[in-house]
């Protein structure tokens, strides 16, 4: 049978859509992927893409209404995959699915990880709900990945749509059990919002481990300067600022905080002497994390043109290679 014939021959989507959500109202939801997978399909084969994506939201969208994270994450997952063959624009009106996609997705409270552990029932529902927490994060994260890459490479920014970086950083971060704030930082400075990014940084101060608040302030700061990006940058600093002076968090006092207050002033000019001063001056603090001397050396070759020793490292290599 020709394509076109083939194309011809297949009917309207919505009738397959009509039929797939009575199958999983009814219940039968691993039956209702395998359906979406194999119809989704037979659209795709016949390039009609458009079909393909109305079938895979409708029924993304109906599995995770019905508490179905699994089978709503592979749907989603497929959306995606089927907007690169499909070679679908960025474009708001699928960001908009992408969106509605991702707000199904629960949220649901982990207990403390503090329990009796001489309660077996206790310490088995902790051990189920964090295991039901990292599928869920490990779902939501290999969904909007998929998203971002598709979203750079079809006319968003190059480094991805904005607003699909915050939904994957505000999710890891208020839904993983085990917490990367390298990873969520990561996504927040290539999410345009630094005031959610801000939000999540006062209340990461107020739950962390001690010593713990001005290593991840510093982090986010030298990840947007990483990227040129002095006006959040400054923002960051800004906002903490105001938290410690109108008394509602208190920063103790560090030497990695007040070498971030001197960078951000040195980098108003042209200082390189001052810039590598300063590295020399709070070496022990700034190798308390590794990362932050990758970030310098990034920042040091964006504002004052200073080459790598390995050009394989930097803002395209090592760890950030391992955030897409």
């Amino acid at each position: 049978m020709s394509r076109a014939r083939f194309k011809r021959e297949l009917p309207p989507a919505q009738e397959h859509i009509e039929k797939l959500r009575k199958v999983v109202d009814e219940g039968n939801y691993y039956g209702a992927l395998q359906m979406y997978k194999s119809i989704s399909a037979r659209y795709v084969s016949a390039q009609r893409f458009s079909e393909a994506l109305d079938i895979l939201f409708s029924g993304a969208s109906l599995q995770l209404e019905h508490g179905q994270v699994s089978c709503g994450a592979d749907l989603a997952l497929l959306f995606v995959d089927t907007l690169v063959k499909a070679t679908a624009p960025c474009n708001d009106e699928t960001l908009d699915r992408i969106r509605y996609m991702y707000k199904l997705f629960p949220r649901i409270h982990v207990p403390p990880h503090l329990v009796d552990m001489n309660d077996d029932e206790a310490v088995q529902k902790l051990q189920e709900a964090l295991g039901e927490a990292k599928v869920r994060v490990e779902s939501v994260s290999s969904f909007l990945r998929a998203a971002v890459k598709w979203s750079s490479e079809f006319g968003g920014p190059s480094s991805g749509a904005p607003e699909l970086h915050v939904m994957l950083a505000d999710y890891l971060y208020t839904e993983s059990p085990e917490l990367d704030m390298v990873r969520i930082s990561w996504h927040f400075v290539r999410g345009e919002d630094p005031t959610k990014f801000v939000s999540t940084l006062i209340n990461f101060m107020g739950k962390c481990y001690p010593g713990e608040d001005d290593l991840a302030i510093a982090r986010a700061v030298l990840m947007y300067l990483a990227l040129g990006n002095m006006q959040d940058a400054n923002f960051i600093m800004d906002e903490i600022n105001k938290q410690e002076e109108s008394g509602q968090h208190h920063l103790q006092e560090s030497d990695l905080i007040q070498f971030i207050s001197y960078l951000l002033q040195t980098l108003q000019r042209d200082a390189l002497p001052v810039f590598n001063m300063l590295r020399t001056k709070y070496k022990s603090s700034i190798d308390r994390e590794s990362l932050l001397n990758e970030l310098l050396d990034d920042i040091a070759g964006r504002f004052y043109g200073v080459q790598r020793r390995n050009p394989l490292q930097g803002m395209f290599g090592g760890i950030f290679n391992m955030m897409g």
